[in-house]
């Protein structure tokens, strides 16, 4: 008996907002299976509003607005039957976040969850890590956002820490990340990556994604230090116009790549790691099967 319902995750980030819609495939005697149907990226860029403003403008509420009406008319036309919608660090920080929250349920029908960086970094890891990562090694896990940036350290299979960090794209875009929070990172893999003979880093997030698409990898092969080292050289050499016109970047992801790959390289050097594995996972992913598995517990209770 095959059984195929479509599920949907709302990421409401910093730099942007996501429409994933999912597959979610269940057959007698075998795992669930989940598959990606569609995915719909809005460059809302929340945070540039939120980090130096302390609020949400009105020009980015009523795109916020208009997107969601948008992504409930598509939820519709794919026939959804459950969605749930996170919003991270900007609108978690954001002065009139509750009123943007409000003003979108009123106008779009969907009920925002705004999640602490704690929560998301649990959601994050929550996806199906365990298809990329061998049980006999340790990882650190690095999702970098706009605003965050989520960090989990797993060994044999399972996470023993998990923090996230206010050092985000678009915060150090905006220049407002603290010598203090980079320190206290530093800090932070240093103590974990030191109970370890040998580390691997993860790097999960829609820029590493791109740096790896370009390289020319095959699925499942890392990205190493040297090369993610170069690459991050040659990107500086460019100036934002060129990285547009001559390497093709759009233009919200030609300035956050950038402070991004900082991010991954200072994870890769404070932790030792020589190589960056790149699955296609992210919050949204999180939440499709945080959906799922809520729904199942709640049916057998």
């Amino acid at each position: 008996m095959l059984n195929i319902k479509k599920f949907a995750a709302i990421d409401i980030g910093s730099n942007a907002v996501r429409l994933l819609i999912s597959n979610i495939i269940e057959q007698k005697g075998k795992p669930v299976q989940f598959k990606k149907n569609s995915l719909v990226r809005v460059p809302i860029r929340l945070g540039a509003d939120v980090f130096i403003e302390n609020k949400i403008s009105k020009e980015n509420t009523q795109r916020i607005v208009d997107t969601m009406v948008a992504f409930k008319l598509l939820m519709k036309s794919h026939k959804v039957v459950k969605y749930k919608a996170c919003a991270t660090s900007a609108m978690r920080e954001s002065k009139n976040g509750k009123e943007v929250v409000d003003l979108v349920l009123k106008e779009s029908g969907i009920s925002i969850d705004v999640i602490k960086g704690k929560e998301e970094a649990a959601i994050i890891a929550a996806t199906d890590l365990h298809k990329y990562i061998d049980n006999n090694k340790t990882y650190l896990y690095v999702d970098v956002g706009g605003g965050s940036t989520e960090f989990t350290v797993i060994h044999r299979g399972k996470q023993v820490a998990s923090k996230s960090f206010k050092i985000g794209t678009v915060r150090l875009l905006n220049d407002i990340v603290t010598k203090e929070s980079w320190i206290e990172l530093e800090a932070w893999i240093g103590r974990h990556a030191k109970s370890y003979h040998k580390i691997e880093v993860i790097g999960s997030g829609g820029n590493i994604n791109k740096i790896f698409k370009i390289s020319g990898k095959a699925i499942g092969k890392p990205l190493t230090y040297f090369y993610l080292s170069s690459y991050y050289q040659t990107l500086q050499s460019y100036s934002y116009e060129e990285r547009i016109t001559e390497l093709g970047l759009n233009q919200d992801r030609a300035d956050v790549i950038i402070p991004a790959m900082r991010i991954y390289l200072s994870s890769m050097k404070w932790s030792g790691a020589k190589n960056i594995y790149v699955p296609k996972i992210g919050l949204a992913d999180g939440i499709i099967k945080s959906i799922y598995y809520d729904t199942v517990s709640s049916n057998t209770q």
